[in-house]
């Protein structure tokens, strides 16, 4: 076993051993001893661990492991440090979509997903699509121009989600809410509905770890060496984005998880994306596991967002990565 694969091995450890410790967190504080008991259905706190607790950890940990895997890929086709998961309006597209559930339909959903859910999710994948074919016709090397195109789309997509806020204020905390991101309330339906298209998102960028390698090094280098640039890139936005989508569909929007995770995972196994999107994703689920364990405890009762924290979190973090970028 190489020691970069071993390093992964520690991160996937760690990320059991915080999972586990995440149990306990709560109103009700629970010892290693009484969620042992609990996960095996003994005791008076099984319901709160496997029915509350767990559902909600590893749907904190998916939604990490996709948002940390996608902003590797995403930094890795741009060639930019400064790139995450939303660079190309995932995020605009998904309050977009749930929004317009929210102001409009009822609680019907489909695909695994509740109806916001589901808004959130299609309208990810719509706008994502819209970025890409919109660069479609511009030459054999899209890269630089889907980060052109997904600043255009962000903008007018948040432009109208703002104008549907304003147009229906009765639902405005709820859509305010969903768009700060938090996994309060998730149960294991949700679990189940967003683990698919997670699970498939992060194993297509996986298999596409040779080609982003490539992709890093430029577009020249990799036409170079052969590669299909439009549908290689194609291809990781695709993956990154159902990565994505899903996880906002389940969480709502939870900045910058998908920026720190590859940075904190290159410095453990370096810039090959075999490792480095595997170990971003384990990277991203600890982080929002702790994330969501803070938002739970640090002004208990009360319960923040958990996308509030990141973003806390993450400006200082953005600032650090732009000030060595630029030198």
């Amino acid at each position: 076993m190489s020691r970069r694969s071993a390093r992964i091995l520690v991160l996937l450890a760690v990320l059991a051993v915080v999972a586990t410790a995440s149990l306990g967190v709560g109103s009700v504080r629970l010892s290693p001893a009484r969620i042992l008991a609990a996960l095996s259905g003994e005791g008076s706190d099984a319901t709160i661990v496997r029915d509350l607790r767990a559902p909600r950890v590893i749907l904190a940990a998916l939604v990490g492991l996709a948002l940390g895997a996608a902003g590797a890929a995403y930094q890795g086709l741009f060639r930019n440090p400064l790139a995450d998961p939303y660079v190309i309006g995932a995020s605009s597209g998904s309050a977009l979509g749930a929004t317009l559930v929210m102001v409009s339909l009822g609680g019907a959903g489909a695909l695994g997903f509740g109806a916001v859910s589901l808004g959130a999710f299609l309208g990810a994948m719509a706008a994502a699509g819209l970025v890409y074919a919109s660069t479609a016709w511009w030459g054999p090397a899209p890269i630089v121009t889907l980060l052109l195109a997904g600043t255009a789309v962000s903008s007018s997509l948040g432009a109208v989600v703002w104008l549907l806020m304003v147009l229906n204020n009765e639902e405005l905390a709820r859509i305010v809410l969903w768009m700060m991101g938090s996994l309060a309330g998730r149960g294991w339906a949700t679990v189940l509905g967003g683990t698919p298209y997670i699970v498939v998102g992060f194993a297509g960028l996986c298999v596409l770890a040779r080609p982003l390698d490539a992709l890093s090094l430029g577009e020249r280098q990799a036409a170079a060496l052969g590669l299909p640039l439009r549908r290689m890139s194609g291809f990781v936005v695709a993956a990154a984005s159902l990565a994505t989508a899903a996880a906002v569909a389940v969480a709502g929007i939870i900045g910058f998880v998908g920026l720190i995770a590859p940075h904190v995972a290159r410095a453990f196994v370096g810039a090959r994306h075999r490792y480095l999107i595997p170990a971003s994703g384990l990277a991203g689920a600890i982080l929002l596991v702790l994330a969501d364990d803070l938002a739970r405890t640090v002004v208990a009762p009360v319960e923040l967002p958990v996308g509030i924290l990141t973003a806390i979190l993450g400006g200082p973090f953005f600032l650090i990565v732009l000030r060595r970028s630029g030198r």
